[in-house]
């Protein structure tokens, strides 16, 4: 009479037997390539309670968002991975931080990247516990007073805006031990900035956030700028400047092997799998089951198989 531990023995020995059934990852769409049991675990590695909801948040922006559902999924989420690291939401309405999908006409195909917000920016910078204040602000034609580039000196009014044409955006923050900065960039320089960076092959054209919101962009544009000449960068500050606007690939968030396939094990149909009976007594069960009757489709996830460790 066969055992309840006998069977699992023989359970288990059948599924170190059966192969795993293997994909390419580059050939599964992003619903699929999130509910993989080893994509999730990154998220949660990183995220904890709180994977599920931005993996949701993804799902959504996704779903949202026409010209990113043609890049490449495993590049939006190495790009969702940059934002879940650095504990900003990736709601395009928020400001924080932006995923968007753009051509790569060196390697011919579009592909997403992880843009950070002025927003982020300056959550980051509080986070370091460094800075009293810290802003940026759009300048409208007449509220500029004066501006010395030597002293930094700034005269700002208001209330003395002509009209709604910026004209130019100031970026300030102060350090708890005193050290203060200011900057000014008129808009002609912001847009030289913009169009020097410009990856498309019309150098002058507006795409993505640039085209949909110009001020925050031009708003990042300064306050990234100036963080990274005077500012005290943290860690995650650090990487956020490393990473923003630029395309991202699994092996630019965690260094892999140059040699180890874009491979990774998905799990089938749940209705597919072994089920387990338990119980005390051998005898309760009504005949003695046979491993080879069962028609069993085994799973084997593992971290190793997947370009993100």
């Amino acid at each position: 009479m066969a055992t309840n531990a006998g069977l699992k023995n023989q359970l288990a020995n059948k599924q170190q037997e059966a192969p795993a059934q293997q994909v390419s990852a580059q050939n599964l769409g992003l619903k699929s390539l999130l509910s993989t049991p080893t994509m999730r675990k990154k998220f949660e590695q990183v995220l904890e309670k709180k994977a599920p909801q931005f993996m949701s948040s993804l799902l959504n922006l996704y779903n949202g968002d026409p010209q990113l559902q043609t890049a490449e999924p495993m590049s939006i989420v190495s790009s969702a991975m940059v934002a879940a690291a650095l504990d900003l939401p990736i709601d395009k309405n928020l400001g924080y931080a932006w995923i968007v999908a753009f051509y790569d006409s060196k390697k011919g195909h579009k592909a997403a990247q992880f843009q950070l917000g002025y927003k982020g920016y300056i959550q980051l910078a509080l986070r370091t516990g460094q800075y009293k204040a810290i802003n940026v602000i759009p300048v409208r034609e007449g509220e500029l007073v004066k501006w010395n580039r030597l002293t930094e000196e700034i005269d700002i009014d208001l209330d003395a805006a002509v009209s709604d044409k910026v004209v130019g955006y100031c970026g300030y923050f102060k350090l708890i031990n005193g050290f203060e900065k200011t900057v000014y960039w008129t808009a002609d320089e912001v847009e030289e900035h913009r169009i020097k960076h410009n990856k498309m092959k019309d150098k002058k054209a507006k795409n993505n956030v640039w085209k949909s919101d110009y001020d925050a962009m031009a708003m990042k544009t300064v306050l990234r700028n100036m963080l990274g000449k005077w500012g005290i960068l943290s860690i995650d500050m650090q990487t956020a400047v490393i990473e923003d606007e630029k395309e991202q690939t699994l092996k630019d968030v965690e260094e892999v092997e140059e040699d180890q396939p874009d491979i990774i094990d998905v799990p089938s149909d749940p209705k597919d799998e072994p089920q387990l009976i338990e119980t005390d007594k051998a005898e309760k069960m009504p005949q003695k089951p046979s491993v080879n009757d069962m028609d069993l489709d085994v799973i084997q996830i593992s971290d190793d198989d997947l370009p993100f460790n």
